[in-house]
């Protein structure tokens, strides 16, 4: 199944997906790598706001490389989630409702997903000239002396997305592999 979804979003959509459905994405997208969430803790302990909205935001784990001439935006694949496992589930717990990156969640964040209705969806590892092609704008909004991992609000459209982690704790990651080893029995 192909599901149209624009951002912001409200845990209501959620609900409706299920780990393996194929997701369209447009509207605007925060990006955030390990070091913009360090700084992100660290404003959160000092009691801070965030630079951005949590609520029924996106956050798209990427560092999106320079853009060519005439270009929005470089490459812009999604890095490997799990070095954002330690910060996604206060994240979570203060209300955002949507992960982009690729690979496998830990167990704790599968459990902030599920006791926050929240999603976690899988951007295509490789294909960053692809993923690129989905933002139709770009602009640092805070940490620009990150470079490539300064947060970015990017805006999308149809950006090709498949539900990993549903909010109800199915997990691709585990009943994929389990299906194909099923099937060659």
């Amino acid at each position: 199944m192909e599901i149209k979804l624009k951002s912001p979003v409200k845990k209501e959509e959620l609900a409706a997906l299920k780990a393996g459905d194929r997701v369209l994405l447009s509207g605007p997208v925060y990006t955030a790598r390990d070091a913009a969430h360090k700084r992100m803790m660290e404003l959160l302990d000092r009691g801070e706001a965030l630079p951005f909205p949590l609520e029924g935001s996106v956050l798209y784990y990427v560092g999106p490389t320079p853009e060519a001439p005439g270009q929005v935006i470089g490459s812009a694949g999604p890095t490997t989630s799990g070095r954002m496992d330690a910060y996604s589930p206060r994240l979570l717990d203060l209300g955002q409702p949507v992960m982009v990156g690729k690979g496998n969640r830990s167990r704790a964040v599968v459990e902030a997903i599920v006791r926050n209705g929240a999603v976690y969806l899988a951007a295509m590892g490789g294909a960053g000239a692809l993923m690129g092609a989905c933002v139709k704008s770009a602009r640092v909004i805070c940490w620009e002396d990150l470079g490539c991992e300064a947060v970015r609000l990017l805006e999308v459209a149809d950006m090709p997305l498949i539900v990993a982690i549903d909010s109800r704790g199915g997990n691709l990651y585990e009943s994929g592999p389990a299906a194909y080893l099923e099937s060659v029995r």
